[in-house]
């Protein structure tokens, strides 16, 4: 049995109590930027909520068995949204069986349907589809806004306003009303100082998404029912787009590049772009639009969005590991070894954690190769590890809470690791019925 150190006079009263702001955000300095708040099957989007995590399906709509099992994974993995494509018939029809079937799992993530071309057609013919999506996204850019009339998208605004859903309108640079950029080009082709092509398409973006609110919000939809988002694939167009729709509305916005890529590139691009916006407050829900290899994990794009998150302070998700990077003092691959192992059983535990403690998601681990750094940066984590790097002495001090605990040694670190671990969450973090009780004698 070990014996914990009492809390320090630094924390809180009620240290078990998870606050509505995690406190790194706080420390970050980000200020959100005011939106009115929209809801997405009981999951609320705007600046006075947390920052969403979505991510989008990429098989056969209506192959309903693999829909709702990549769905399931996706919500297992953390998204708090999912979108799926709803580009035919058999889609439609297949998505309150998705609901469903998900629903009998015990899934409750809310299921966004993605319209384009035929969407007006889809949400009137599948009535049951309409009412069991939890939101519909429209792409002004594909649905005849501004060329004949405006009946396919009134249509869908329509279908929307009867069952109360919310909508995303959606601009892409991919698919942008080409009527609206004819128009613009032409027009500042007529300036006496014209402006380049670029920045005309980013205004062109930036007014399709707000006209096209106006034109939901005359429809019938309030502008709490209304998210925009303006997607583009390059990293610089991303942030000067967003800074532009930021500041000329109030709508909750929806962030993320659209086919940002494979691998590092389509990490590296998300993180760079969104990272920039969401310091200034701008972005609501974010996707990153990864390319998985071929049979790769789906999921990674969620990991990846709640891992920029929380590597800025704004939200936490899991326990975090700090890992040193290795050099020639370490050229045992064991702490290597071990960080992947910490951090492997973390991602498997955190489903239990998560229902059963309250704040755990921000405890913070190190696992060190050396002497160098790794005493030191282990005191600055809630557990800490310091692994003898090459010709070190093979003994391996762990520190909790900043003070050394205990040195482990021989070949049952990593297990000895993991039990002062459990023992540390079981400790530390209350269990979510106590924090209620807590919080309820406080009222």
């Amino acid at each position: 049995m070990r014996v914990w150190a009492e809390p320090s006079s630094r924390e809180a009263p009620f240290p078990h109590v998870k606050l509505e702001v995690p406190m790194a955000m706080i420390q970050s300095g980000i200020q959100r930027r005011k939106t009115v708040t929209a809801v997405v099957g009981g999951v609320r989007v705007g600046s006075d909520a947390p920052v969403v995590v979505q991510s989008m399906t990429n098989t056969d709509t209506a192959d309903i068995p693999s829909t709702v099992q990549q769905v399931a994974a996706l919500a297992r993995a953390g998204s708090e949204l999912v979108r799926v494509t709803v580009n035919n018939e058999a889609a439609a029809a297949a998505v309150p069986r998705i609901v469903e079937e998900l629903d009998k799992q015990g899934m409750r993530v809310p299921i966004i349907g993605d319209f384009h071309y035929n969407g007006h057609i889809l949400l009137t013919k599948y009535p049951e589809c309409a009412r069991d999506l939890a939101k519909y996204r429209i792409n002004p850019g594909n649905v005849g806004i501004g060329r004949k009339d405006d009946n396919n998208f009134r249509t869908m605004i329509e279908v929307a306003v009867k069952y109360q859903k919310p909508v995303r309108i959606g601009v892409n640079w991919g698919s942008l009303d080409q009527a609206l950029l004819t128009r613009m080009m032409d027009e500042n082709s007529l300036l006496d100082e014209p402006k380049d092509a670029r920045e005309v398409t980013m205004e062109a973006m930036v007014v399709s998404a707000l006209n096209s609110a106006a034109l939901a919000q005359k429809f019938g939809l309030r502008a709490d029912q209304i998210i925009l988002s303006a997607k583009v694939s390059g990293v610089q167009d991303l942030i000067d787009v967003y800074r532009a729709l930021a500041a000329r509305c109030d709508y909750p916005l929806h962030l993320g590049l659209t086919e940002a890529g494979m691998g590092a590139k389509g990490v590296v691009a998300s993180s760079a772009a969104m990272g920039v916006v969401l310091q200034e407050g701008i972005g609501d829900t974010i996707r990153v639009s990864l390319t998985p290899a071929p049979g790769g994990d789906r999921s990674e794009e969620v990991r990846v969005a709640q891992q920029i998150l929380q590597s800025m302070g704004i939200r936490s998700f899991t326990p975090q590991v700090t890992a040193c990077p290795g050099c020639g003092r370490t050229t045992s691959t064991f702490f290597q070894e071990m960080a992947e192992q910490i951090q492997t059983y973390l991602r498997e535990q955190m489903p239990a954690w998560k229902g059963n403690y309250v704040g755990v998601e921000e405890m913070k681990l190190a696992v060190m190769g050396c002497v160098v750094n790794g005493p030191g940066e282990s005191k600055h984590a809630n557990i800490g590890i310091s692994l003898p790097g090459t010709f070190e002495e093979p003994k391996a001090p762990v520190y909790v809470d900043g003070r050394l605990f205990t040195t482990l040694k021989g070949d049952r670190i990593v297990a000895e690791f993991i039990e002062i671990l459990d023992e540390y969450v079981d400790s530390h973090y209350a269990a979510r019925e106590t924090a209620k009780e807590e919080v309820a004698s406080r009222a």
